[in-house]
């Protein structure tokens, strides 16, 4: 899942993308609301941890920005500012959980994975097909009950495709939602990691569940047809 970061301290933003990488999510950042509004706009993010006080626009204005612009990505708002009113003008404007400063990262987690609730068809922490399960928690993939690993983007990857099973996704949008904004949408990074993927979900026989449709994109299914 991927998640833009939007905040001026360099030291926390370093901080909380390191800590979130480490949890296997795509991260990217901006350091003023300027820059946070524009990506937030252009942008496919799960969600967005948005600070308040910001140069160029602050948080509350971001925040509005996105909104009017039918936005209804989860926003978390960080910020040092602690009265009622504030939270009030920010729950408002449409934020979706407030998190004062100084805080735990563990707290921050725990916000972090109530926001992204998965879909209904998810059953708990285990996305799964056939034999195949990724736990959202632990980070665990397993295929037949054997252990996989795989790189924070190949995890990415499989993840976007667990929450879009049974549905072609195309390279854009795959670029979109596992990569971030510097990726280069001419190198054949995405068909790298698919093949990468691929050779270690299928190991000791397994069916084939990454379907290829030329043209159009990718399906994660049982069978190419299904």
């Amino acid at each position: 899942m991927k998640i833009l970061i939007v905040d001026d301290e360099a030291a926390i933003v370093q901080f909380l993308k390191d800590g979130l990488e480490a949890n296997m999510y795509v991260v990217e950042t901006a350091a003023d609301g300027e820059r946070g509004a524009f990506l937030g706009r252009t942008g496919n993010y799960d969600l967005i941890i948005l600070d308040y006080m910001l140069p160029k626009m602050n948080g509350a204005e971001v925040l509005k920005e996105l909104r009017q612009e039918k936005k209804h990505v989860p926003v978390l708002m960080l910020t040092v500012k602690s009265e009622l009113a504030n939270k009030n003008e920010l729950f408002t404007l449409g934020a979706d959980d407030y998190l004062s400063k100084p805080f735990l990262f563990e707290e921050l987690l725990l916000r972090v994975r109530a926001l992204l609730k998965r879909p209904p068809k998810v059953e708990g922490e285990i996305l799964k097909i056939d034999n195949l399960t990724l736990n959202t928690r632990s980070k665990v993939i397993r295929r037949g009950g054997r252990e996989i690993y795989l790189t924070r983007r190949e995890f990415a990857l499989l993840e976007y495709f667990l929450l879009n099973r049974d549905k072609i996704v195309s390279r854009s949008q795959i670029l979109d939602h596992v990569w971030d904004y510097n990726a280069d949408p001419f190198s054949n990074s995405v068909e790298t990691h698919l093949a990468s993927l691929r050779r270690k979900i299928n190991l000791n026989k397994n069916r084939n569940l990454i379907h290829t449709f030329t043209g159009r994109g990718y399906k994660l299914a049982l069978n190419k047809l299904n």
